[in-house]
């Protein structure tokens, strides 16, 4: 029996393991699964090079766990250790000191510092209060057994084993008895080590299947017999998909198969995402994935369903703000590669050369899929648009190189329903929509019933107006606006429709003196909260509507904006309108003309009234008295 110290130079490591990843204690069982993977990988590889004596057999992976002695068993049939080689890569660890690692390392991700110094074994240390390996190699080496609890003390002498392996036994300290669930121990697996090449099993499930036919049932073919009953049967639980899709050929895989990833992925996700990409690149760098585009319309749900990194088919985190653009994060699904440096913080990682290139490949990737989808089908992109105009627009806002990829292929909807690239729909509306300083107005609805009235009359006077009913929408308006000269958005209610765009000697003269207009306007301020509106009282066509309210196209679009930042700053707390009184409506000399004081205000409110509600303003007190007023007219 050999005893001895392991090859550290400091006395207190596992003490340091144990407080300084506390935090991160279910690392412990991604490590030795991947540990147990790459010694099963390279028993397959010396078996196809025919370097090994040893039969290949069955490489599942076993996890089991023990409440009553207290044990969780990970045991593999890879390729096993000697004595040597348990000396070399078990009893020897190179720190620099226990101080010195704590202040360089404190506050890193205990996963990314497991790996970054080879700890993948010692994270046991983290749960267990001794840990045994059992192991024998491939060779004609004798089995060995080594033994340590948590001191720099160990303990290694033969033992006799049979198989080919490695089996590591943890002796569950009491402050880490929560892993002894076989439930959190299925859960943690199949977090980390779900599409891991080589199988993994945790206990038996129940399932219900046929049972297998007899042999002198399946002989008598031409019998006619009841279908057998299903019936319970005791599984082996395999955790996890060793072939997953983004190792597969693209050419061997159809739709059906992406959404059945997709859904093996997120299994409470019921709807199909609208399209995917495989990735596939080993120049300047290694990189797989597939990326699923899902159905977003009005809202960014950024913690929900996310894009998922692995390294070498191991889970790693699905944190990946910094490691992909951040519109990328509306994305669904798995980046694999071996590239990226996981095993340091966070703020080295964003800033790593080859994570910058990775980041520009998947950005590249997506705008080239989107064009060519664009060029090949268009019909069929239209009737994507809606639900991909979310996350073209994030990425154009947050990334202008990703703008200058997409923006010939960015389009724009009409309240017909019809769509058109930006340079399409300048070209159709310039002729009757540039204002008198030559800038084009592309006049938009942001709801068709509420704002029917300004749409309508926008349409009689041969205008075409735009939907702009996104999330966000008011900030790509600025953004196009800033992006193409002289091209300006206007809401169909941001002021009476002869103003909206402005000609060249377009003056409709006022039927009313100035007085008359001074009067009108006093009429009109009295029944209106000066606080909240503003009488204007302008000269329109008599067929243009009597009353109208308007807001400002500035003041309501920041308003927009703070809403979906979610500030409530200067434009939120602020509600202001315009009441725009049609001078030249036979109604505004009616009111004029009227003696009876009472009878005069009583119409002005109802036209104020009957503004609001085409505006969906009127509510509440106001509202029931507006109700009340229009039964006594009749």
């Amino acid at each position: 029996m050999q005893t001895g110290n392991i090859n550290v130079k400091t006395e207190n490591i596992f003490p340091v393991i144990k407080k300084f990843l506390y935090s991160d204690q279910e690392i412990f069982l991604r490590e030795l699964i991947s540990n147990a993977v790459d010694a099963s990988q390279k028993m397959k590889t010396l078996a196809t090079l025919g370097k090994t004596d040893s039969e290949l057999g069955d490489l599942t992976i076993e996890v089991k766990v023990n409440k009553e002695d207290k044990t969780i068993r990970v045991i593999d049939h890879g390729i096993g250790m000697t004595a040597e080689e348990v000396d070399k890569y078990i009893n020897q660890i190179a720190f620099s000191g226990a101080e010195d690692f704590l202040s360089k390392y404190k506050g890193q991700d205990a996963a990314n510092i497991i790996g970054h110094f080879g700890l993948g074994f010692y994270s046991s240390f983290m749960v267990a209060d001794r840990v045994d390996i059992l192991t024998k190699s491939h060779t004609d080496a004798k089995a060995v057994k080594w033994s340590c609890d948590g001191s720099t003390q160990f303990s290694m002498e033969d033992l006799d084993k049979e198989e080919r392996g490695t089996e590591i036994v943890l002796h569950v300290s009491e402050e880490a008895e929560e892993f002894l669930d076989e439930g959190k121990i299925t859960g943690l697996l199949s977090k980390y080590c779900r599409f891991l090449p080589i199988p993994i099993r945790c206990g038996n499930k129940t399932e219900w299947r046929k049972p297998e036919p007899k042999p002198e049932e399946a002989e008598n073919t031409d019998e006619k017999k009841e279908e057998p009953k299903e019936e319970k049967v005791e599984v082996p639980n395999i955790i996890n998909n060793t072939n997953p899709i983004w190792q597969q050929s693209p050419s061997a895989l159809n739709d059906e198969d992406y959404k059945k990833f997709y859904h093996e992925l997120y299994p409470m996700n019921f709807e199909d995402p609208l399209f995917q990409i495989h990735l596939n690149v080993d120049y300047p760098f290694n990189l797989t994935g597939v990326l699923y585009f899902p159905k977003v319309k009005n809202q960014l749900d950024l913690k929900k369903n996310r894009v998922q990194l692995y390294c070498n088919q191991v889970y790693i985190t699905d944190e990946l703000e910094g490691i992909i653009p951040e519109f990328m994060t509306l994305l669904h699904g798995v980046i694999d590669s071996p590239d990226i440096p996981l095993n340091v913080s966070r703020s080295y990682l964003q800033s790593d050369a080859n994570v910058k290139k990775i980041s520009s490949y998947i950005s590249k990737k997506v705008a080239e899929k989107l064009e060519s989808m664009f060029k090949e089908n268009r019909e069929d992109f239209e009737s994507k648009w809606d639900e991909l105009k979310v996350f073209l627009q994030y990425g154009s806002l947050t990334d202008e190189k990703f703008y200058e990829k997409i923006k010939d292929f960015y389009l724009l909807k009409n309240t017909d329903g019809k769509y058109f690239t930006v340079e399409e729909y300048k070209n159709l509306v310039s002729a009757l929509q540039t204002n008198k300083d030559d800038n084009v107005i592309l006049l938009y609805a942001a709801n068709v019933d509420e704002q029917n009235l300004y749409i309508n009359a926008a349409k009689e006077k041969g205008y075409d107006v735009l939907l702009m009913d996104g999330f966000l929408d008011a900030h790509a308006i600025n953004m196009l606006e800033q992006k193409n000269e002289k091209m300006r958005f206007t809401r169909v209610d941001a002021d009476v429709i002869d103003k909206l765009i402005e000609k060249k000697d377009e003056v409709t003269p006022s039927k009313l003196s100035d007085d008359e207009q001074k009067n009108l306007k006093e009429y009109f301020t009295k029944n209106a909260d000066e606080q909240k509106f503003t009488v204007m009282v302008e000269s329109l066509s008599e067929t243009d509507l009597p009353v109208m309210i308007t807001q400002n196209e500035f003041m309501r679009r920041f308003k927009d904006m703070e809403k979906v930042s979610g500030q409530q700053g200067f434009y939120g707390g602020y509600e202001h309108y315009n009441i725009v009184v049609n001078g030249n409506h036979p109604l505004a000399s009616r009111i004029l003309s009227e003696n009876d004081e009472e009878k005069r205000s009583k119409l002005v409110q109802q036209m104020i009234d009957l503004a609001l509600l085409s505006q969906n303003i009127l509510t509440g007190e106001k509202l029931s008295e507006f109700v009340k007023r229009s039964f006594d007219i009749l």
